[in-house]
Order: C-alpha cells, then structure tokens, then sequence
C-alpha cells in the first residue's frame, strides 16, 4: 500500500508541468556551472602542476558544483512538497485517503517514498554530469559516492520537513514559505555562533563533511534523525486531524 500511494504521488508530480520545469531549471543551471568550473580547472592547470599535494578534477568541478546544488535546492524543494499534504486537504481528498483502508502510518510513508522518488530522479540527472568526465579524467570514487549519499540525505532531509509543514495547511503557498524559512534557518544556524548546540543542528555542517569525501557515521544519522523526526510529526499531525473530524 505504501508503494501505491508512492507510486500516486510521483505520477501526479509529473503529471504537472512544475516537476518538468524544476528539473529543467536545475539541470539548465548546474549545467553552466558544471562547464564554467571545468573551464576554470584547465586554466588552472599549469598553478596545480606545480604543487605537491594537487586537488583533483573532484575537487575543483564537482564538489563546488554540489555546494550551489543544496542552496538551489533549498529554495526549490519547498516547491515540490508544497502540495503534498495542502493540496490534498484543499481538494477534500485527504479525507478519502483516511476513509481508506490503510493507517495514516502507510499514508504519510507513501507520500514520503513518492518525495523520495523525485530525489533519486533529481540526484541520478545531476550525478550525470561528473560521470561523463570519466570519458576524459579519473575521478575520486569515494569523494563522488559521498557526494552523492550527502544528497540524497540532504534532500530527504528537505522532503520530510516540507512534508510535515504541508500537514499544517491546506494553503499551498503558506506551506512553500514555511518550509523555506524553516531550512533557510537550518542552514544559516551556526553563523557567526560556535555553540555545539547549534553547530549540531545545522544542516551545512552535516552536509559539507560529505561532499568533501569525509563519511561520518554522527553526518549521517543527523539526517535520517531529521527524517524520523518530521515523518512521525506528520503521523501525529494527521492523526490529530482525523480524531477533530
């Protein structure tokens, strides 16, 4: 059943013209990026021959590439989770869904399995880009493999909190804007502050880690706590709202 309802959410994505244009928009401008930094890598080569311990083509094009990804996709994530849960609850089809015979458990972890869908198909376009170096260069195959587990969990990330938001508001817009606030101000958390506190809740810090290579085992159960976290306020939230009515 989780399946199913995943297997809803991303055809009705796709059925909209927003995801094709989002992942137009991305692709358009990461791959500018890509080719600007691959431009910048060879004008740089007679400076990186000269030194001892040299940065890599990884380095240099994909790892700067990847930090302007998670800002893009700050700003455009809230987008796609905007109409999860409100466009449902605009449309009175959330009350059907909870008629339904499955548990608001399998409802919630269907419209996440659907946001997560959309991740990899994002993730898998973007990580294109490097590979095709492969066709000239070699590559640092652990830095890439970190990169790409960072953005999953970083966008899975994205999805769960968008999700839970789009649970308080039948208002599409006023999900996108909280959901933007509310990873704007995990991102920018630990700025000019050296609290561990704050350095723990920062998404940035979690996140650079992996894309420069360095797999830590406290990155990544951030993420999939993050992930928990706001996938069992979602449970609680339309568990709430089925109790009310």
């Amino acid at each position: 059943m989780i399946l199913t309802i995943a297997r809803r959410e991303i055809t009705s994505m796709f059925l909209s013209p927003m995801a094709w244009v989002i992942l137009a928009v991305i692709q358009g401008i990461l791959g500018w990026m890509f080719l600007a930094q691959i431009e910048s890598f060879i004008l740089l080569q007679p400076q990186l021959i000269q030194l001892e311990n040299t940065p890599g083509v990884t380095d240099i094009v994909i790892t700067p590439m990847f930090s302007l990804a998670a800002i893009i996709l700050l700003m455009i994530m809230p987008l796609i989770t905007m109409r999860s849960l409100a466009e449902e609850k605009k449309n009175k089809t959330l009350t059907l869904l909870m008629s339904a015979p499955i548990s608001i458990t399998q409802l919630v972890l269907g419209k996440f399995v659907g946001l997560l869908y959309f991740v990899l198909i994002l993730v898998g376009m973007l990580m294109l880009m490097p590979l095709s170096l492969y066709l000239g260069t070699d590559l640092d195959h652990g830095k890439l493999l970190s990169i790409a587990i960072g953005m999953i969990l970083l966008l899975g990330s994205f999805a769960s909190i968008g999700l839970y938001l789009s649970s308080l508001t039948d208002n599409q817009t006023i999900a996108a804007v909280t959901t933007f606030g509310a990873l704007l101000m995990l991102w920018i958390i630990e700025w000019r502050t050296e609290q561990t506190v704050f350095h723990y809740l920062s998404i940035l810090a979690h996140h650079q880690p992996l894309l420069e290579g360095v797999f830590n085992s406290a990155d990544v159960s951030y993420f999939l706590l993050i992930m928990l976290l706001f996938i069992g306020l979602t449970i609680r939230q339309l568990d709430g709202d089925r109790l009310q009515h």
